[in-house]
């Protein structure tokens, strides 16, 4: 079963996979239509899964579970990594890698590898208050509060 995102509690559980470029709006499309399928049939062991989603930023698929019911067993997460692969190969863009750090730069969104990421940081092109997208949080809560934190609060911190 699928729920509108904001409806879900401030408790469910996330995923977050960031994408290694911007969706066009004809992707966004497809992949709302992709993971309202998914979602509307994601069981674990036969039980339907309350869950919906949200894509922030034309770049981040966040998917959110209300575990209160029933939770995610181990062949439904294979099943949703799976559903992430497949949307991977379609449109060719990278959702799974998380050696990648994407942060703004004003109103711009930069994704680059840690490596590149390390040169800005040398060459202070960001800094330890560049906001970054700390896709380790696992509460819908989490969203509010330590997804777009500053570096030096997220375990970015550890590369300055």
């Amino acid at each position: 079963m699928i729920l509108p995102f904001e409806k879900l509690p401030n408790d469910s559980k996330v995923w977050i996979y960031q994408s290694s470029r911007k969706f066009s709006d004809i992707e966004k499309n497809k992949i709302n239509t992709r993971l309202k399928l998914f979602l509307n049939n994601w069981t674990a062991h036969g039980t339907e899964l309350c869950s919906g989603f949200q894509i922030k930023y034309d770049r981040f698929i966040i998917i959110a579970l209300d575990e209160k019911n029933n939770k995610a067993s181990g062949c439904s997460i294979d099943a949703s990594v799976h559903f992430i692969q497949e949307l991977e190969r379609e449109f060719n863009i990278d959702l799974m890698d998380k050696m990648n750090v994407t942060f703004k730069q004003g109103e711009y969104i930069s994704y680059k590898s840690i490596i590149d990421f390390k040169k800005l940081i040398k060459n202070r092109s960001v800094s330890s208050n560049t906001l970054v997208f700390n896709n380790l949080v696992v509460k819908k809560s989490d969203l509010e509060s330590d997804w777009e934190i500053p570096a030096s609060k997220s375990w970015h911190s550890r590369l300055f």
